[in-house]
């Protein structure tokens, strides 16, 4: 996600930007862009270079602009829930990107629909737009603070209208999102390594309950919400952002190092090689051979025209895409005991192909070594993990694991031992860490995934 107000070359600039975060998202690209009498967007299922051509970009004229990439965990993967979702009205346009998972979207739906909206999307994000139409306020950021009180869930939002950006993030602060400037333009994006890509100077974070109203009179900030203990996703340090990004003020490529040296010296191996699963596992791989002493080697290569396999919308196309994607070098695990670093286990699938792989390659051990706790918990805001019967930590005990896979032995970091890597105090929720998806202790309230359900439990608080 990504924004830019006071830039004349605004849609050029968000391109760049959404191209920094590509591993965001990979099922659909989208921009808006805001030339202070309307709103114009362009939209489409792909990757951002196959969506975006330079006639496009020039076509989309203005001074702002917000995007997106699609990594869908709610509503459906069809082209009208691309995007920045863009709404038309008597008052003018109103556009929306949003990184994370509304929890209680069904029963609000269900009580907007009962008053007469009408949900062109199954997105959950359309919900914001309507609950600010439907306000009884007059001015649009008491409206949008309005809608934001009756919202749960993770959720970073980017609201444009043609006269001014607004920016917010839920009081828990579970996804990233930050600020910068380029020149006299403000940014704001998911992630610090798109400042870098555009050559903007990072500010801050957005703070967890801010709101932030950017116009051509300047920059305003106030807290919509009483500010929780941050709960950042730990996913984020493990597998979602890019190395050269920076969360909390940490390096995400130091995070996984120090997560790989604490694997190292709570789960050593006696072997010969030490390799990683590329891209997001390299910088452990790396911390656990510099910690265990073993030789770091490059043991599988990565196809670059292959995307994430984690975030393929389907679990077939997740197992195609493990087979197109990686490639075991024979001259240096044959005959070799080696230790495989990967970020995290989630169904299994993936770690089972990849282990298969280095065995063909005539690798004499594999021993895996998890830099993520075991995950055991369905996660509710913004990563495609629903339900506990898909998580094989959830189902199996590690040494089940261990024969499920095919490895010699299998070994996940400690909950302790990611929070140590981490810097944090060690007492999980409320130390700047959502562990859900490893403790089952959620920041936020959650409800039952199934519609019906949504509905009684909104029913019962209204």
């Amino acid at each position: 996600m990504f924004g830019i107000w006071g830039h004349e070359d605004a849609a050029q600039i968000a391109y760049y930007g959404l191209h920094s975060l590509q591993h965001r998202g990979q099922e659909g690209a989208g921009i808006v862009v805001n030339n202070g009498k309307e709103l114009k967007v362009h939209k489409d299922i792909g990757l951002v270079n196959d969506v975006f051509g330079q006639r496009v970009l020039e076509e989309l004229k203005g001074k702002s602009a917000i995007g997106h990439v699609r990594y869908t965990t709610a509503g459906g993967r069809g082209y009208e829930n691309i995007q920045p979702l863009l709404f038309r009205s008597m008052t003018g346009g109103i556009s929306v990107a949003h990184n994370g998972n509304l929890t209680n979207a069904y029963g609000l739906k269900h009580q907007l629909e009962s008053q007469g909206s009408i949900f062109q999307t199954t997105s959950d994000s359309e919900v914001l737009v309507h609950l600010i139409k439907r306000s009884a306020y007059v001015n649009l950021e008491d409206a949008f603070k309005s809608a934001l009180s009756m919202i749960k869930g993770a959720y970073a939002f980017l609201v444009m209208t043609e006269n001014k950006l607004m920016v917010a993030l839920d009081p828990s602060g579970i996804r990233p999102l930050s600020l910068g400037k380029l020149g006299e333009a403000y940014v704001v994006a998911s992630e610090t390594c798109a400042f870098d890509t555009i050559g903007a100077d990072y500010i801050r974070d957005v703070k967890p309950g801010e709101l932030i109203v950017i116009s051509d009179e300047g920059l305003h900030s106030e807290m919509f919400s009483t500010s929780n203990a941050r709960s950042m996703c730990g996913m984020e340090y493990i597998y979602f952002s890019r190395p050269d990004s920076d969360i909390n003020q940490m390096n995400i490529h130091t995070a996984r190092k120090n997560l790989g040296k604490q694997l190292a010296l709570e789960a050593p191996a006696d072997a010969d090689v030490v390799t990683g699963v590329p891209d997001s596992s390299i910088s452990a791989a790396i911390g656990y051979a510099e910690e265990s002493g073993i030789p770091y080697e490059l043991g599988l290569i990565k196809n670059r025209y292959v995307g994430r396999t984690f975030i393929q919308p389907s679990q077939t196309l997740r197992e195609q895409g493990v087979k197109m994607k990686l490639s075991p070098v024979r001259g240096v695990v044959e005959g070799k005991r080696v230790v495989m670093v990967d970020d995290s286990i989630v169904r299994g699938t993936t770690i089972r192909r990849i282990v298969k792989l280095l065995r063909e390659a005539g690798a004499k051990e594999i021993h895996v070594r998890i830099s993520a706790p075991p995950i055991k918990n369905p996660c509710y805001y913004g990563i495609d993990m629903k339900t506990k019967e898909e998580l094989i930590a959830a189902n199996h005990s590690i040494e089940e694991i261990k024969e499920e896979v095919g490895a010699d032995s299998i070994a996940f970091i400690s909950i302790d031992g990611m929070l140590k890597a981490l810097e944090s105090d060690g007492e999980g929720i409320g130390s700047g860490h959502c562990l859900a998806c490893f403790t089952g202790k959620y920041p936020t309230e959650i409800y039952n995934n199934s519609p019906s359900e949504h509905v009684r439990k909104y029913n019962e608080h209204v």
